[in-house]
């Protein structure tokens, strides 16, 4: 019965924080650790046994390692070669060398401060990308090379963890010996898991997929990380690394995205159960006893790393913003100097009370973190939004036959071939930060809102014949088509736009020449589905021009009811009954109907 009470309490602990701390915007990383330090033994004393809650949620981060592994073909992991050794090996050397100097100078031993400097130079799988998965960021620059030094600390804990034993007393005797056999255990275990990955996990999820018994494909997935983890802790490696290199080896495979569906909602609860253990776990009566101590270690010890990560990023090639970002993202402790400080303290090489401290340092690192990102955005928001206000650019285009706004991805197409044909045309763009990358590329562009009559004025718009709508808010872009129509009749206006509703808005307004964002490229790649199936390509061609004809003569209809819902639905439905009765007709005629369609 201890068990399921446990299990409703994190439960219910987690309902309750999580939401609160997302609503406040704080993240829910925090709200876990604020949620376990108020169950642990220095807050309500609800859950006794902390110890055994973290290395049972520990499952987290295995199961998280592999659904990193999953998204990591080993072509891509190729590719990453250099981020993670080059940036990630200069962040652990870096770093750990000036914790292990400032260790050595306050009277640390030197075996000592060199263990207390490696393990403050890791940082925390979980808590980042878990962060950077909340905030969308873990394809940019910055979130790209965060993984590569996560991935790089992951890989280096392998050997610290073999070496530190034979550091200790007791292990000098047996180190040689013992080294060369562990060497050799750890190279055919991750041989086998290699082979086994490639020659006998994906036959068994082959014949278990098609007996379609989805459960026992989960309970397979599971058993597949779990066995790998426990088969690398055997030999004394990492279950993490097992776990990731599992995930590596089955992404080359049919079964990815449907492994990952099944193994994500487990993650997710395990990642929170051990977010809410390292909030139990933190030893809050030696931040009372001597609050300044860590709090100066806490404050010091990030201030350090941020700094390292800064340098590093700059000279990574990051722009200044992203080596920001990836500062502000790894400067807290990680989860395997947990591990460390805890075997240093065992085999002696560490003072127990010295272990305890660090690892309250870590843990609090670790709860500060999403507030030191969150002040870090308020701060560089304030700062951009507070400076002088850039002044749009001043235009030296004489005699414009079109002008552009909006240069994302559609504007830069429709300028590409009117470039090719040597036609002159004005691109305008809202967001300075898009006008400086694109101009990095040899691109002329203007910096400006094209909402703004003065500046439509100063694109000679009065002057040009066509206007080419391509912004992609849609609030902007029925503004500025608002005032084009209004103050310049005569300018032909060929907009884009993103959906229905914003076609419908634009109509009202009197745009008549509209594309749709994507209809005519998916009209393409149905056309090619169907050709795949068999069809003839004039069949398949044929589909698609009266598809595409039918759906214009919807779109106007729509128009005519948009702005009421009930009305809007009922047109839809009559559309694709409409439609559907075309097609039946096609293929119920007698033969010969056939060529008269694809004449259509």
């Amino acid at each position: 019965m201890s068990l399921l009470s446990d299990a409703a309490v994190f439960l219910g602990a987690a309902v309750v924080a999580v939401p609160l701390f997302k609503r406040i915007g704080l993240g829910a990383v925090l709200g876990y650790l604020v949620a376990g330090a108020l169950l642990g033994p220095w807050g309500l004393r609800i859950i006794a046994n902390v110890e055994d809650t973290l290395h049972f949620s520990e499952l987290g981060v295995v199961l998280l390692l592999f659904l990193i592994g999953l998204e990591l073909q080993p072509s891509r992991l190729w590719v990453l070669r250099r981020a993670v050794f080059g940036l990630g090996g200069a962040q652990v050397a870096v770093t750990g060398a000036l914790i292990a100097l400032i260790g050595a100078a306050l009277g640390l031993r030197a075996d000592t401060a060199a263990i207390a400097g490696v393990g403050l130079s890791l940082s925390s799988t979980a808590f980042v990308l878990q962060i950077l998965a909340e905030k969308g960021q873990m394809q940019s620059q910055h979130g790209r090379s965060a993984f590569a030094i996560l991935l790089f600390q992951d890989l280096a804990v392998i050997p610290l963890i073999a070496v530190l034993p034979l550091l200790g007393p007791a292990g000098a005797a047996p180190a040689e010996g013992s080294a060369v056999a562990s060497s050799l255990k750890a190279v055919a275990v991750l041989l086998a898991v290699v082979a086994g990955g490639r020659y006998l996990v994906r036959p068994v999820f082959r014949a278990i997929a098609a007996t379609h018994a989805h459960e026992i494909f989960t309970a397979a997935a599971l058993l597949v990380v779990l066995g790998t983890a426990l088969l690398m802790v055997q030999v004394g490696l990492s279950m993490s690394l097992g776990a990731f290199m599992a995930g590596v080896l089955l992404a080359d495979s049919e079964y990815p995205h449907e492994l990952e569906a099944d193994i994500e909602p487990f993650k997710g609860l395990l990642m929170g159960l051990f977010f809410i253990a390292v909030g139990m776990s933190a030893n809050i009566g030696l931040v009372i006893e001597r609050p300044l101590l860590v709090l100066g270690l806490v404050l010091g010890v990030m201030a350090l790393k941020a700094a390292v990560l800064l340098v590093l990023g700059r000279a990574a090639g990051h722009a200044k913003g992203s080596a920001r970002d990836l500062a502000l993202a790894l400067p807290q402790g990680g989860e395997f100097a947990f591990v460390l400080f805890g075997m240093a303290a065992g085999q002696g090489l560490m003072d127990r009370l010295l272990a305890d401290l660090l690892v309250v340092v870590v843990t609090l690192s670790m709860a500060v973190t999403p507030l030191v990102i969150a002040l870090g955005d308020a701060i560089v928001k304030r700062w951009q939004g507070s400076g002088p206000e850039r002044e749009f650019d001043a235009i030296d285009d004489d005699d414009p036959r079109v002008i552009i706004a909006g240069y994302g991805r559609f504007g830069q197409i429709v300028s590409r071939v009117l470039r090719t044909r040597k036609i002159p045309f004005t691109a305008l763009d809202a967001s300075p930060t898009q006008v400086d990358f694109v101009r990095k590329y040899g691109n002329k562009i203007y910096y400006g809102d094209a909402s703004r009559l003065d500046l439509l004025r100063a694109a000679r718009a009065d002057k040009a014949k066509i206007f080419v709508l391509a912004i992609d808010d849609v609030a902007s872009s029925v503004k500025t088509a608002e005032v084009v129509k209004r103050h310049f009749p005569d300018l032909l206006i060929y907009a884009r736009a993103r959906n229905r509703q914003h076609a419908y808005q634009l109509m009202d307004i009197g745009v008549t020449v509209l594309e749709r964002e994507t209809f005519l490229s998916s009209l393409e790649v149905a056309a090619r589905v169907l050709e795949g199936l068999g069809m003839r390509e004039r069949d398949a061609r044929a589909t698609i021009e009266r598809f595409r004809a039918h759906d214009e003569k919807v779109l106007l209809r729509g128009h005519a009811v948009h702005n009421d819902e009930v009305k809007l639905i009922e047109a839809a439905k009559q559309a694709a009954q409409e439609l559907e009765g075309l097609f039946e007709s096609d293929e119920i005629a007698p033969s010969g109907r056939d060529d008269k369609a694809a004449a259509v």
